[in-house]
């Protein structure tokens, strides 16, 4: 399991999206959020897809892309952005691949039974395909907030 920290590479992603298309980081030219996330249309998982699309003005605004992933099927995906109305890009690793290429995927706990899932963890990744900021054990409430902050101070720099 890797341990992806700022200032090392960002591995590559190329899934299938929302919508029925695919993203591929080698595509981008502009700096990047990647947040994994455990599951569509759950409560954390609902308000962190929210927060960050009332928050795309910004992230427009600064051509940052928002991506965010989790396994569910690209079908779930979209369902989940017609429901909540979101304007972030979600990517379906139905495979795992990439959750374990970021390290994301871990040994959880709950009530004492071990199972393996997402960390809600978050990566910004500067236009030179470089790890600003990794962010691990997410907590929803004013993460985006830190997220802009942070793009602002990298925009800065």
């Amino acid at each position: 399991m890797p341990n992806l920290s700022a200032g090392m590479k960002a591995p590559l992603i190329d899934i299938p999206r929302d919508g029925g298309s695919s993203i591929n980081t080698s595509k981008l030219d502009n700096s990047y959020v990647i947040y994994f996330y455990p599951k569509d249309d759950t409560p954390g998982c609902t308000k962190e897809a929210i927060n960050f699309s009332e928050n795309m003005s910004f992230f427009d605004k600064n051509n940052i892309t928002v991506i965010g992933i989790s396994k569910d099927t690209v079908e779930k995906h979209d369902k989940f952005i017609d429901k909540h109305n979101l304007g972030v890009i979600l990517g379906s690793d139905l495979t795992g691949k990439v959750c374990e290429d970021f390290g994301v995927w871990i040994e959880k706990s709950m009530y004492g039974r071990k199972y393996m899932g997402i960390d809600r963890s978050t990566f910004l990744v500067g236009k030179n395909g470089i790890i600003y900021k990794v962010w691990n054990k997410v907590k929803v409430k004013d993460h985006v907030d830190d997220v802009i902050n942070t793009c602002k101070e990298m925009l800065n720099t």
